[in-house]
């Protein structure tokens, strides 16, 4: 039987801390390699006939360093740095104490480390492509609304008009005095269009190509290829969750929890996972609310929620349909059945007429 040891890795931009500790909790080593392949695999493969554990926390570099590992054929536990509070807020933290922390932990029990699982290369690269696309958006949407703002301060206004159709518009209504200054980003707001929309192209052919799951996805309405693409990738495998209803807190939108005693607080959601994912599905549960959404249970549990009023009654009633939605997606891949989006009314109508 070959004896264990637990190996924690701080890893930096270019260097990485190590601690080695065995399975009695005994330092073994502790030194600092570069962050390259070569310098990773040189110290692993200096434990020749040992179980290796390796721990470390999700960070740039664990993606790529946790699936050299696996090759290598050590067990990786990635640590969710969220949940690590005591080590980054340690009263004597550096990269070494950080190194032995990890390595004890990861020693001790794997579930103190909330270990998450990374996505494999291909999907990484996949998703790579979204957030490309994601950054564009973002920068011609800053362009517009800084040379809306410039206008308006010399008294003059840009009508309303699409992202698509600013480029066109915008120019003939800029002051003189702002020409040579706001011209030229006009120009870029136009090229960034362009690009956009060649990134577009990209992500229907691959979700038609090599993602066909994403077709039953879209079979909800509101839920484009992008979005279900984005799930797709970002969930990388549907039995990856027992439960369609795990995927909701996942995506970290179910509510966070301080109770004590008699005390349960009301609290935000926790915003854990992917924060773009969960900012497609917001926008996907903002169209089944808004005056196009077809009806549906999804619109009908939504709505009910929002005639409550209060003061954060739509915005609570939007998380709750992202969230159901999160898991109507999930229920739809792990199944690959048909979306009938009044199942629930009609089964109770049925119930009711028996």
């Amino acid at each position: 039987m070959k004896k264990s040891i637990t190996i924690g890795m701080d890893l930096s931009d270019k260097k990485i801390a190590i601690c080695v500790v065995d399975s009695k909790g005994r330092n073994l080593e502790e030194a600092e390699i570069m962050n390259t392949e070569a310098g990773i695999k040189k110290f692993i493969r200096g434990y020749p006939g040992y179980a290796l554990r390796v721990a470390m926390e999700t960070g740039t570099h664990s993606p790529w360093v946790s699936r050299l590992l696996e090759r290598e054929g050590c067990e990786v536990l990635v640590g969710n740095a969220r949940k690590l509070q005591m080590i980054w807020k340690s009263a004597r933290k550096s990269d070494r104490k950080d190194a032995e922390m990890l390595a004890r932990i990861g020693r001790c029990d794997r579930k103190l480390l909330s270990p998450i699982q990374h996505r494999n290369e291909q999907a990484q690269a996949d998703l790579a492509l979204i957030k490309s696309r994601d950054i564009l958006v973002r920068m011609r949407c800053t362009l517009v609304n800084h040379i809306r703002s410039i206008v308006k301060t010399f008294g003059g206004r840009i009508p309303c008009c699409s992202t698509d159709a600013f480029s066109r518009k915008a120019a003939e209504h800029i002051p003189d005095s702002l020409i040579e200054a706001l011209v030229p980003l006009v120009g870029e707001i136009q090229k960034l269009g362009e690009q956009i929309k060649q990134y577009d192209k990209k992500i229907v052919s691959l979700g038609e190509e090599q993602y066909p799951e994403t077709k039953l996805l879209t079979q909800v309405a509101g839920v484009g290829t992008l979005t279900a693409l984005a799930y797709v990738l970002t969930l990388e495998e549907a039995e990856r969750f027992k439960k369609s209803r795990t995927v909701g807190a996942f995506l970290g939108m179910t509510p966070r929890r301080d109770q004590s005693g008699d005390t349960d607080k009301q609290l935000r959601i926790t915003k854990a996972g992917n924060g773009y994912l969960r900012r497609l599905l917001v926008g996907c549960a903002h169209y089944i609310l808004g005056p196009f959404g077809p009806d549906s249970d999804l619109r009908r549990h939504g709505l009910k929620l929002m005639a409550r009023g209060g003061k954060n009654a739509k915005r609570r009633a939007v998380v709750a349909v992202a969230r159901k939605l999160s898991i109507l997606l999930h229920r739809l891949w792990k199944t690959k059945g048909l979306y009938d989006p009044l199942y629930n009314a009609n089964n109770k109508n049925v119930k009711k007429a028996a």
